[in-house]
Parts: C-alpha cells; sequence; structure tokens
C-alpha cells in the first residue's frame, strides 16, 4: 500500500494492475530497474556477520501485507539459512504508530509467532479497529495475554525507541508502499517485480548476489 493509499477501493484496482504485470513477469529475467532498485546510499543493517540481512516492511493497516502474510510465513520457513530476516512495521500517518507499537512489544514477549497473524486477521477478516491505544490493549488482553505485562512494554523506552528506528528505515530504503522487501542494506523489491511470490525469488536471486560478493 503506498503512502497516498489508504482506501481498499484503491487497493482493489492496484490488485488488478498487480495480476496483469504478474503475468506479464512471467519468464522473464530478473533485472536491476525492473524486479528490484539498487540504492544509491547502502542502508546500515543489524545482522550478525555472515548473514544477509533482509528486512520486511509492512503495516498491519495494509490489506496487501495481510495477504502476503502466509505466503511470507510459509517461504520464511525454507528461506537460505544465511538470511537474517527481521519484520519492520512501517506508519505512513501518525495514525499508525499505535500499531507499531503493538507489533514491537508482541516483539518484546515473545508472541509475534502467535499473534502477528492474528492481528492481520482481526482487522482484515474480521474488521476490527485496532488504531486506539485501549482497542489494541483489550484486544491483546481477549488473546490471553497480561494485560499489565504487556502494556509495561507497549509504553516502554525500549519500544519507543524501536518505533523511532523503523520511522527511519523506510527513508533510508526510500519505500513509498507496503510489502517491501529489502536485501542487504543494498537492494530493494516488492510490488514492482510483478507480485510478491516473485518478488521472494529476487530476493533469493539478490542474497545469491550478495553471497557470490558482486
Amino acid at each position: 500500500m503506498k503512502r497516498r493509499d489508504f482506501s481498499l477501493a484503491c487497493g482493489a484496482i492496484a490488485g488488478v494492475a498487480l495480476l496483469q504485470s504478474t503475468a506479464q513477469a512471467q519468464g522473464k529475467p530478473i533485472a536491476a530497474g525492473t524486479d528490484y532498485l539498487v540504492l544509491d546510499k547502502r542502508v546500515a543493517v543489524e545482522a550478525p556477520a555472515g548473514k544477509i540481512e533482509v528486512v520486511e516492511f509492512f503495516g498491519y493497516f495494509c490489506p496487501h501485507c495481510s495477504h502476503f502474510e502466509p505466503a511470507f510465513e510459509a517461504w520464511l520457513k525454507r528461506a537460505p539459512k544465511d538470511l537474517a530476516v527481521r519484520r519492520v512495521p512501517v506508519a505512513f500517518q501518525a495514525a499508525s504508530i499505535p500499531q507499531q507499537r503493538l507489533f514491537y512489544a508482541l516483539e518484546a514477549m515473545g508472541l509475534v509467532d502467535k499473534l502477528h497473524a492474528k492481528v492481520f486477521a482481526a482487522i482484515h477478516v474480521e474488521h476490527q479497529s485496532l488504531t486506539q491505544d485501549d482497542e489494541i490493549v483489550n484486544w491483546v488482553a481477549k488473546q490471553g495475554v497480561d494485560k499489565a505485562k504487556f502494556l509495561e512494554q507497549y509504553n516502554s523506552f525500549s519500544v519507543a525507541t524501536k518505533v523511532k528506528r523503523a520511522n527511519d528505515l523506510p527513508n533510508a530504503y526510500m519505500i513509498d508502499g507496503v510489502p517491501a522487501l529489502g536485501v542487504a542494506g543494498r537492494f530493494l523489491t516488492g510490488g514492482m517485480a510483478g507480485s510478491m511470490d516473485r518478488a521472494l525469488q529476487v530476493v533469493e536471486f539478490l542474497a545469491a548476489q550478495v553471497r557470490s560478493g558482486k
């Protein structure tokens, strides 16, 4: 979803265009400028030595991210072992910052595997509004999470710091929409590849380039 596009109607139109571009992309070799961008300036990575960092930029507000989540989760299980993958929640509007804090609080509590997909389902399938602090806290409590412990993380300095970094990183990668995938602090791919399934292929292609020293 683009910075300027937050409506489901526009998302549906974009989906049609994405299907058309996917069909056109089939069978074509992966190419810079078409399937991915080479960043003018490298972005600092957090991956340890010997690992290739992959960053998934997403937003809980984004229907395309919700649709991509099952495929991304499946890919994580079969991804090359030298990839260090991390998720970064994006907020193109201040109204989405509480959802960033939600993700980082869940991460701090070790609950991403359990509740990440459920957040997407609550918003995009059950049409719950999880934009306000009280809505988020009450929803998390209904999932069996200790409310006081969640609030401690949700309002913590650590989570606030991660949110600030999360808001700086998309600018460094120059992204204007989600979902998107950053590779090794050098490359960016996503919908431009024609589909997010192809974007995952692009990620593996770029990782191979990095691995070979290119």
